[in-house]
This record gives structure tokens, sequence and C-alpha cells, in this order.
């Protein structure tokens, strides 16, 4: 099955399944979010069956491709394909969107209509997330990246918080400063390319003879649109307030896949089309990382906001995965595309238990709480593991990616290792000091019994929780899929590894 489309297939899905839920009678709409699981269900199994006619060991690109005449006039082409990070964020994406949907259960309390556009509104996002990974023609991942934002802002401006429309007016106003740049860039780099019919393919694109100034400045082009999605400072405040005021569920696929696409970007396209000015901008970049490392995780300690903490702990760890992007080594590069997926699974459990805890507490004040692993033990654990992920604890996901970041870093540039290890100190400290206010002490008196996780709440974890130590202890297939889009795109860059340093009597130090 080798022409089927299955990406095509797998990206439409749930935009069929969208248009149903819309499409709705009045009688029927309390079976919106019914269908909306199922879909994204289907989803999974059909993008599993996909994954499973991948060839890890093929040496081209991009697999599963797809490719048809769009706009000729203009060189853009309908081009789906996937290397082994592609497939994996799709995988990511694909596992998280029904979790999310299960978890948004009772989001919408009043039913009808709204009922209906929320969980419309969320296929429609897992649609656009498939295809701005798959995309392999330039345009058409500008066209996706900018579509995701549409279902984004509703999702946060008509379900979120007190401040939505706040929240969503500045994600919106800084999605689309970096998205105008960045097509600046994309017109650009059009102007260099082959031309043609299929001009804006990847692939055509990569290796042009670009002057150097204009490579640069398109470089920058992109490079700043990808660091406002990803988000990196100084362009992270957008980050905090979106994921603060929108649906738990929404901030889980905002923050654990949207942003992805950031580093995604930063790797297909900052790096590969423009491997000379990537390396001409590496230590800026590296500075911008580091001080997102600790600047994330210094805010992280002082909120009292538990869903703001977890949005500022994001700002820190895209701050590791884009050290490990620019180390440009295979480890430091392994490292953060394996970062990438278990971030989104690190951070939906945080997201998720946090906002369990939030509906029964009826606060998000960590001084709120206080002696609730009393009271929900079930929950306090669940939230413990999701916290010991994100601080890098041994046996969990995390701690293999963020070692493999630090070890590649440290092979080309030492200093800059240094000091983000201080940003593993400082996780510390922000998880385990929330985690201490929030669950340790005496039970609280509460006006009324709360009863802990129900059965709908095990089924959202349970997989999260799973993936977290699956990660940890057996990372492999993870790591084969990646490694080999790794060094494909390091060739592309024309870096190699350091070579090992040697004492004199001939053995490696």
């Amino acid at each position: 099955m080798t022409n089927f489309p299955w990406l095509t297939t797998i990206a439409l899905l749930p935009l069929v399944g969208a248009a149903i839920v819309f499409a709705l009678p009045a009688g029927l709409a309390d079976r919106a979010k019914h269908i909306a699981l199922g879909v994204s269900g289907l989803t999974l199994v059909l993008t599993i069956a996909a994954a499973l006619q991948f060839d890890s060991g093929s040496k081209a690109q991009f697999q599963l491709v797809e490719q048809h005449e769009w706009i000729p006039q203009f060189g853009v082409s309908y081009a789906m394909g996937v290397d082994g990070l592609a497939l994996v964020m799709i995988i990511m994406a694909a596992i998280l969107a029904p979790i999310c949907i299960l978890a948004a259960w009772d989001d919408v309390p009043e039913g009808g209509k709204r009922e209906k556009n929320y969980f419309a509104l969320m296929l429609v996002l897992e649609t656009f997330m498939i295809g701005v990974f798959a995309a392999t023609d330039v345009f058409l991942f500008y066209v996706f990246f900018e579509a995701m934002l549409i279902p984004v802002y509703f999702l946060i401006g008509s379900y979120g918080g007190a401040r939505r429309q706040y929240a969503a007016v500045k994600f919106l106003l800084y999605s689309l400063a970096g998205g105008l740049v960045m097509l600046v860039g994309v017109i650009a780099l059009y102007q260099y390319g082959p031309g043609g019919a299929d001009g804006f393919l990847v692939t055509k694109l990569t290796g042009l003879d670009i002057p150097v100034v204009a490579e640069r400045l398109m470089f920058v082009a992109f490079f700043f649109a990808f660091a406002v999605k990803a988000p990196m400072w100084p362009v992270h405040t957008w980050l905090p307030d979106a994921a603060t005021e929108a649906r738990p569920a929404t901030a889980v696929l905002l923050v654990g896949v949207l942003d992805k696409v950031g580093t995604f970007g930063m790797i297909r396209f900052c790096l590969q089309l423009f491997p000379e000015a990537s390396k001409w901008a590496t230590p800026v970049v590296i500075v911008l990382a580091v001080i997102s490392v600790l600047y994330g995780a210094l805010l992280a300690i002082g909120q009292t906001d538990v869903m703001r903490l977890i949005a500022y702990t994001s700002v820190s760890h895209f701050g590791f995965i884009v050290l490990g992007i620019f180390a440009m080594t295979t480890v430091g590069g392994a490292g953060s595309t394996l970062y990438m997926l278990n971030h989104g699974f690190g951070t939906a459990a945080l997201f998720l238990v946090a906002a369990m805890l939030v509906a029964r507490r009826g606060s998000k004040r960590i001084p709120d709480f206080g002696g609730w692993q009393r009271v929900t033990p079930g929950l306090a654990g669940a939230f413990l593991i999701a916290g010991l992920a994100g601080l890098a604890l041994p046996g969990l996901s995390s701690f293999v990616s963020e070692f493999l970041v630090l070890l590649g870093t440290f092979q080309r540039y030492k200093a800059a290792a240094v000091i983000a290890t201080a940003g593993i100190i400082l996780a510390a400290l922000y998880i385990l000091l929330m985690y201490k206010r929030m669950m340790t002490g005496p039970k609280p008196e509460l006006v009324e019994p709360v009863r802990d996780w129900n059965v709908r709440e095990k089924l959202v974890i349970a997989p999260l929780i799973a993936a977290l130590l699956v990660l940890g202890f057996y990372p492999k297939p993870a790591l084969d899929l990646l490694n080999p889009a790794v060094s494909k795109t390091l060739s592309y860059v024309g870096v190699s590894d350091p070579a090992p340093t040697t004492a004199a009597d001939g053995s490696a130090k």
C-alpha cells in the first residue's frame, strides 16, 4: 500500500469529522464529543498504520510522499512526506488529540451549539497540526503554519478564562507578526530557487547558492517566526497568558504540539535551507537558548498560579531543545528531537493533572492547596510522577533527552552546557516546591467531600504516565526514527561531531 495517500487521509479525517460535528442538528448536539473522540481515535489508528509503512533504513529524506500541482504559476505544490522527525511529531499529535478530547469532556457544560463548535475546532486543529509536520513544500508549510492560529484563537477567546480575550489577541498578534516576517523570507527564498511548477519543494531549495547577506536575512526571517512559536526569550510572553487562560486541553495542544512547530521548523528549514547562516547565527542562538533555560526556570519558581508555573517551565524546556539543535552534534540533535516528544507527553500530564486538582479545589493558586495528597492520593501520585519527569529524574523520559542535549552541547560549547546545567537544579526547585506547597501538610478542612480521580480521568492520565516510563527506560524505538533525520540535517549543514581530545599518552579525555 505504498501508493496509498496515507498523509492526506490522516490529515483530512479530522477535518471531515469537524464538518460532521458542525452539521449536527440541535437534537444531537450532545453527541459531538463522542463523534470527535471516535474520529480522533480512528486518526490515531491510521497514523499507526502509516508508521508501519515507514522504513527507518531508507536513504531517502522523505517517505510516504505525495505530490500534486497546486498553484503552478507560483511554483506551489501540494507536497506531503515525512522523515523520522516529522513522523514522530505526527504520532505525538495523533496520541494527544483523543487524550485532550477525553480530558475536555465536561469543558462546555451548557452543551448545545457551543459544545459542538468546541469539539469541532479541536478536530480542525488536529488537521492543521498533522499538515504542518507533513508538508514538504515551503509555501504549503506556511499555509498550515498560519492556519493553526484560527482554531487556537477561537478555542482560547471563546472558551478560556476571565482574561481570555486578552490572551487570545496577544497570542494572535505575536503569531501573526512572526508569520508575516517569515512570509517575506518565503518570497525571497523562491527568488533564489530553481523556479518551475514545484519550485517551493524543500528538496529543490536545499543546497542553493544564495548570496551571504540574502541567506542571513532569510534565516533571520524564518528563525524569528519559529522563535515566537517555540517560544524563546524574549518573544515568549504570549505563552504564559495563553496557557493560563486556555482550557487545559487547549493548553496541552498549544504547548505540547503547536509550539514544537517552532523547533521543528528550525531543523527543517533554518538548518537545511540556510546552512551557512545557521552557523553564522549559532553563537547568538546558543546565548538566547541558555537565557531561556534559566529565565523560564527562575520565573517558574516565583509563580503562585499553578498553570502559569507549568507554562514557564516550558520556556525553560524549549531553551534546552534549541540548545541541542544549534549545538550541531549528533548527540545534541538526537537529544533535542527526543526532548520534543518527551516534553509533549510530560507537559500534557502536568497540565491535565493540575487541571483536575484545580477543578476540585476551585482555585489555581498554589497557596490555596496544601495537604491534598491526603484528599486525592491518586491524583497526587500522578502529579508527582509528571513533576519528576519535568525535573528530568533518571528513569523518566525527560532525563534521557536532557542528558543527551547537555552532552552534545558540551562537545562543542562547554561553557553553555555548564551554565545550562543550572536549569536542572532550578527545575528541581520549582517542581518540588510546588508539590510541597500543594500536596504535603495536614489534611485540609473542606466544606464538601472531594472524590479522587474517576475512570475517565484515569483513562486520560494512564497513557501519559506510561509514555513517561516507557520512553524513560527504553527510548530506542524513538531514537531509531529520529537519528537518521538528525544525521541528514547535519550533513546539509556540513558539520560533523568534534573529534575527541586526547591526552599525551594517546588516551581519550
